[in-house]
């Protein structure tokens, strides 16, 4: 083939290629519209939030310690085991509480004979006195005598009163039913005063303590709705805030708050991460675009979102992402309030595509 035929071949190569490319741009033209759902960026879509993270705890939860020293001699519950309030949790070896408690029975017993026969010689010396068989000075001697043994008698009675605590912190009962969420000891070790032995918490009622940075605590008041997203169990559950700390003194410049969560039967657990949002005032938030993560369209590094042309066509539109809450993703830039686009379609979209809603 000489020189000049590969010229012409090229040229009906490309004029058949052409040819084609126009025929395909025909046939889409000129094809059924592809019926789609479309949606309009409103007021609602772009309003302004905060997103925090935080932690699901039990709104009623507590660690059981003692005020004693002593070795636990038995740990009648496991992790996971439901109880009852006053149930018995734990026993700490309460040997020398024991022997206090002893001394003190005997010296109560003691300290009651020495009352007894007291009040017997004070109420036979008010009598003698008032027959003038007894004097002034004998009545006075008996009336203190009795007076110190009534007072060491009572006193006896305190003292066993204070030692019956201690036995009550030998003896370590549940506080309120609920159930027993983690162990710090072992049957056998030694037991410190304060050292947290038990967790317990009661089931039902959870609530996240969230982290909010200082430039924005200023919006958040008691009493407002919120939204919550726990992660781990894909699940959105609607909150109210209930308490908003006034210092972040000791939490490294943010502010802790906490949302209680409304009832739900979502399986959640203390521990499990979640996403908190919170509605914020347009004046000093910018405002985010949210729209739902199935309209979005990936090509590689690229994100889109199909909008509505004037021309009643499909028309990709290349967009910056933000934050994921849900089934919602944020729009940082390339859509702009009151333009139209495609949720979800009944056929395979392109550029350019003819639609019908």
């Amino acid at each position: 083939m000489n020189h000049k035929n590969y010229i012409i071949g090229l040229l009906t190569i490309s004029f058949l290629a052409s040819c084609g490319s126009e025929e395909k741009k025909n046939l889409a033209d000129t094809g059924t519209p592809i019926k789609v759902e479309t949606k309009t960026v409103t007021e609602g879509d772009s309003r302004p939030f905060l997103t925090v993270s935080g932690k699901v705890e039990a709104a009623k939860s507590t660690n059981l310690s003692t005020r004693m020293m002593g070795y636990v001699d038995k740990i009648y519950v496991k992790v996971g085991d439901k109880v009852r309030e006053g149930q018995l949790l734990i026993s700490v070896n309460n040997a020398d509480v024991s022997a206090k408690l002893a001394q003190v029975n005997a010296g109560i017993a003691e300290a009651t004979a020495a009352f007894t026969n007291a009040e017997k010689d004070f109420n036979r010396y008010t009598t003698l006195f008032k027959e003038n068989s007894a004097s002034q000075k004998e009545l006075d001697d008996i009336t203190a005598n009795y007076t110190m043994a009534k007072a060491r008698l009572e006193s006896a009675k305190q003292m066993k009163n204070e030692v019956n605590a201690q036995m009550g912190y030998a003896n370590i009962r549940a506080p309120f039913d609920g159930v027993i969420t983690n162990k710090f000891i072992n049957a056998g070790d030694m037991a410190n005063p304060g050292m947290p032995l038990l967790e317990v918490e009661s089931p039902g009622k959870y609530q996240i303590m969230a982290m909010v940075p200082e430039s924005e605590i200023i919006e958040i008041k008691n009493g407002t709705v919120v939204t919550v997203q726990v992660k781990s169990v894909d699940k959105m559950i609607t909150g109210k805030v209930t308490e908003v700390s006034t210092s972040s003194k000791n939490t490294g410049g943010q502010f802790p708050v906490k949302v209680i969560l409304d009832e739900s039967d979502t399986q959640i657990r203390s521990g499990m991460y979640a996403t908190v949002q919170f509605p914020m005032a347009k004046s000093t938030t910018s405002s985010a675009i949210m729209i739902p993560v199935d309209a979005i369209v990936k090509n590689g590094q690229l994100t889109g979102i199909y909008t509505v042309s004037q021309s009643n066509t499909a028309l990709l539109r290349w967009v910056r992402l933000g934050r994921t809450f849900g089934d919602r993703v944020e729009i940082l830039s390339g859509l702009t309030a009151d333009e139209q686009f495609i949720v979800s379609a009944e056929g395979k979209l392109y550029n350019g595509a003819k639609i019908s809603k």
